[in-house]
């Protein structure tokens, strides 16, 4: 057999140009395509933001009027000092800023799908990584986190970078410490991702260092308990404000009910294929390279053992803040699916991907013909009509004069931070008529209420589910007048 030769070019002449095919940048395409397909879905279906951001542009318009945040308003969220900090920001800009709230969150999706997939390919190569942004933008609750503007997608945005950058190179320092900083403001939980890292940067680091590092890590509780302290003269406000509203709202757990509420949730979060292939992509990924999986796998148990801590401490105990283990579940399941691209080729591999591929089309096809996409297309749409609705239904003149009269007074907690906003009003402008420190001021007045199934189902005022108390309020008081309605919404009036 002849040898391959090389030929060169004459001196003198020029060298011919390089005629080898370039490989196709798939990670790139595939991030513009989800960029461009979160662009058309912001336009296509308005959405607006859901109670705990409408509270963070609240307070931080607030806060641009020189008065402190109505962090103890009836049943108002914990305070995230970040979000507020970018809620007064965004009031700059007037009334368009939830939009561009939404907008923000949706951009954050599409760099958190940018960390799944830089992390999938740090620890288990490209193939993996590729999968695992997929499964992010196929698992449905994560797009409708962004499309309600959600902090949780900014804030796993910024902890799986952080962990990306770290399963890169070891022992990154700054940049991850600023991550889980700026993370730090939006979620407490990072709290202890910060200082758990502190300790692993800690031998190798000289004095200065871990000094510098310490004043990193120290950035979200010192921050957070000084904004306590200013607002309400109470540094642990948020601990025992949070703790308080989850009794309130039934969302505590006993100890024995956390193993069950975890598997729950993150097969709920996951789906139930997605959390056993993680669980088999685990196992494959510690026989095959056991040291590319000690971050994905640190991830997972700090944070289930965090949901555990959450759930001792009295605070609500939902699947959000399970939302980082589930994304490490993402990881390995893509393990299962792609890690046929970290063998050498050969039958094992070729095999591996034949069934991986025959696995992937199977779940597509299921999905397709099996999984409701007009439920979740439904929920976007509500989101925008019932806002456009009860601006539509403030516009209204006599709605408008009535307000002279009196507060505006909603059912329940749910659609005053919503009503606030629209009506550009004080903490004591809108009340919820299920709050019995203000039941004396809702004598005259506009009083909202739900008029149409759909806003009675998302607003929680199912008789079967409700007290009686609970379905009074969402019924006309005696003494006012209807003047108005739209499809989601309707007013009655007393002077």
């Amino acid at each position: 057999m002849a040898s391959a030769t090389l030929t060169r070019p004459r001196p003198g002449q020029p060298e011919a140009p390089d005629r080898r095919r370039r490989p196709v940048p798939w990670p790139a395409l595939a991030l513009a395509a989800l960029a461009l397909g979160t662009i058309v879905g912001f336009v296509v279906r308005p959405t607006f933001p859901n109670y705990d951001s409408y509270y963070s542009l609240l307070w931080g318009r607030e806060v641009l009027h020189g008065t402190l945040p109505s962090f103890d308003a009836y049943r108002a969220p914990t305070e995230h000092p970040l979000a507020i900090a970018f809620g007064a920001v965004l009031s700059l800009v007037g009334d368009d800023a939830d939009r561009i709230m939404v907008g923000a969150t949706f951009a954050s999706f599409v760099v958190l799908a940018a960390g799944m997939y830089r992390l999938g390919r740090a620890s288990f190569g490209i193939v993996s990584g590729l999968i695992a942004a997929a499964l992010l933008c196929t698992r449905f609750d994560f797009p409708f986190l962004a499309a309600r503007a959600y902090i949780d997608i900014p804030y796993l945005a910024l902890i799986v970078w952080a962990v990306a950058f770290e399963a890169g190179s070891r022992r990154r320092g700054t940049p991850v410490f600023v991550l889980l900083a700026a993370a730090g403001l939006l979620r407490p939980e990072a709290w202890l991702l910060s200082g758990l890292y502190w300790l692993w940067c800690f031998l190798p680091a000289s004095w200065p260092r871990r000094v510098g590092y310490a004043a990193l890590a120290a950035i979200g509780p010192v921050v957070w308990a000084t904004v306590d302290f200013v607002v309400t003269g109470d540094p642990k406000f948020s601990l025992t404000h949070t703790s308080g509203l989850a009794e309130e709202l039934g969302r505590t757990r006993g100890l024995s009910e956390i193993p069950a509420a975890t598997v729950q949730f993150l097969s709920s979060l996951d789906k139930v294929p997605v959390f056993y292939a993680g669980i088999l992509g685990l196992l494959i990924a510690i026989v095959l390279v056991p040291r590319r999986v000690v971050w994905p796998l640190a991830m997972l148990v700090i944070g289930m053992g965090t949901f555990v801590l959450v759930g001792l401490a009295g605070l609500s105990v939902i699947d959000r803040y399970l939302l980082v283990p589930s994304l490490m579940v993402m990881v390995f399941a893509a393990v299962t699916l792609g890690g046929w691209g970290m063998l050498r080729a050969g039958k094992l591999r070729t095999a591996w991907a034949v069934a991986a591929l025959a696995v992937t089309l199977y779940g597509a096809l299921f999905t397709a013909t099996h999984v409701n996409f007009s439920t979740f297309d439904n929920e976007l749409r509500f989101r925008g009509q019932s806002h456009a609705a009860l601006e539509a239904l403030f516009r209204n003149p006599k709605v408008r004069a009535a307000m002279r009269c009196g507060p505006v007074s909603v059912p329940n907690h749910k659609l005053v931070p919503d009503t606030r906003w629209v009506l550009k009003a004080g903490v004591d402008d809108v009340i919820a008529r299920s709050d019995p420190a203000q039941r004396n001021r809702i004598r005259r007045g506009v009083a909202v209420y739900a008029t149409s199934r759909a806003s009675l189902l998302r607003q929680g005022f199912t008789p079967e589910d409700s007290s009686t108390e609970d379905i009074q309020n969402s019924l006309p008081m005696p003494g006012f007048t209807f003047v108005a309605a739209t499809p989601f919404y309707g007013a009655y009036v007393r002077c």
